[in-house]
C-alpha cells in the first residue's frame, strides 16, 4: 500500500449495515482522511467509489461482513475491479480503548487493511448456490425493499426466469424467491384458514374470555390450554397466576421492598398475558390511567406490566371458570 507516481495511495474500510454503510478513507501514511455514510444501493455503492478516488488512487479496500450485509458491496467493487479484503470485526481490546461506533469500525477496517493483519480474501458469493443462500442483488432488493412480507412473496411468486441463463445470480435468486414466496402464499391462505376456524371455535366455547379487552384468538386459545381440559383443579385465581408465572414473589433488598415475578411456570401462558398487557397499556383508557398513576409513584414500566399480568391472569381466571365451569359442574368465582 505505498506511494503511487501520482501521490499516496487510499485505502478504505467500510463497516456494514442492512440500510446504509459507513466508509473511511487513509492514505498510505495511515492518516485518516475522511469518514461518510452511503446508502445500501447502486447509487450509493457508486457514489462511495467517486468519492474514494476523488481522494486518490484506491490500492484496496476492507469489508466487513461480505458474506452478508457487505455482500452486494463486494460484488459492486469487484465489477470496478477494486481489491476487496473480508475484514474481522475489530477485536474487544481495540473497543475497549477506542469505543463502538460505526466510523470507527470503517476506520479500524481500513486500518487493518493497510496493516495487512487480520483479513482474508472474501468467498465468491457470485455463484448461483451462495447467490440463493447469502442475499438478494440490489436490482431486487430494490422492487421489495417497500413492501410487506405479503406484497413482497406475491410478488415474487410472479418472478420470470430466464432459462437460458441459470448461473446468473440475479436469476438464481429469482429462482430461489419464487419458490419461497408461493410457499409463504400456501401458508398464509393455511394459517388465515386455521385462524378463522379457531376464532369461531373459542368464540362458541369461550365468550367471556374472548371478549375480554385485549385479548385475541391466539391469547384465548393459549390461556385455555394452559387451564386445561379439568380447570377445577384450579382452586382459586392465585393458583392460575401461578401457573402463567404472573404471581409476584419477594425480592427485598435492605430498605427497598420489592417483588418480582415467578420465573417458572407456564411461559406461553406469561407471554400472552404480557402482550395483552402491552394492547390494553396502548388502547384501553382505564390502563393508561393506571399506568400513569403508577409512574407517578416511582414503578417502571417493567413493574407495571407485572401489576398489569397479575390483574389480567385474575380477569383470565373468572372468564375461563365462567366458559368451562359450567360444562363440568365446577363453576368457580
Amino acid at each position: 500500500m505505498g506511494n503511487t507516481v501520482d501521490g499516496l495511495a487510499i485505502v478504505g474500510g467500510v463497516d456494514t449495515h442492512a440500510d446504509t454503510h459507513h466508509a473511511a478513507a487513509l492514505d498510505s501514511l495511515g492518516r485518516l482522511l475522511d469518514t461518510r455514510e452511503f446508502t445500501v444501493d447502486t447509487g450509493g455503492y457508486r457514489a462511495m467509489v467517486q468519492w474514494l478516488q476523488s481522494l486518490g488512487p484506491v490500492t484496496g479496500i476492507g469489508v466487513e461482513g461480505t458474506g452478508c450485509y457487505g455482500a452486494d458491496l463486494t460484488r459492486y467493487l469487484r465489477s470496478c475491479s477494486i481489491p476487496v479484503a473480508e475484514i474481522n470485526r475489530p477485536n474487544r481490546q481495540d473497543r475497549r480503548l477506542r469505543g463502538k461506533s460505526d466510523p470507527l469500525d470503517a476506520e479500524s477496517a481500513a486500518r487493518r487493511l493497510l496493516a495487512a493483519t487480520r483479513h482474508v480474501r472474501p468467498k465468491d458469493s457470485t455463484t448461483a448456490v451462495e447467490s440463493i443462500r447469502v442475499t438478494a442483488p440490489d436490482v431486487l432488493r430494490a422492487q421489495l425493499r417497500t413492501m410487506t412480507l405479503k406484497a413482497a412473496a406475491a410478488r415474487a411468486a410472479r418472478f420470470r426466469i430466464t432459462p437460458a441463463t441459470p448461473v446468473d445470480p440475479v436469476q438464481a435468486t429469482k429462482l430461489a424467491m419464487r419458490s419461497i414466496g408461493r410457499r409463504v402464499a400456501v401458508l398464509t391462505d393455511e394459517i388465515d384458514t386455521a385462524s378463522t376456524q379457531l376464532t369461531e371455535l373459542l368464540t362458541s366455547i369461550a365468550p367471556t374470555t374472548m371478549a375480554l379487552f385485549g385479548v385475541s384468538t391466539d391469547h384465548a386459545g393459549q390461556l385455555l390450554v394452559t387451564a386445561g381440559g379439568n380447570p377445577e383443579r384450579l382452586h382459586s385465581e392465585s393458583a392460575f397466576a401461578a401457573l402463567c408465572a404472573a404471581n409476584p414473589i419477594p425480592a427485598s433488598s435492605g430498605k427497598t421492598p420489592r417483588h418480582r415475578l415467578n420465573p417458572f411456570g407456564d411461559r406461553g401462558a406469561n407471554a400472552a398475558l404480557h402482550m395483552i398487557a402491552v394492547v390494553r397499556m396502548r388502547h384501553d383508557p382505564a390502563t393508561r390511567a393506571y399506568a400513569a398513576k403508577r409512574t407517578t409513584d416511582g414503578l417502571s414500566k417493567r413493574e407495571i406490566i407485572r401489576c398489569l399480568k397479575r390483574y389480567i391472569a385474575r380477569q383470565a381466571y373468572h372468564a375461563i371458570m365462567t366458559d368451562l365451569g359450567h360444562k363440568s359442574g365446577h363453576i368457580r368465582t
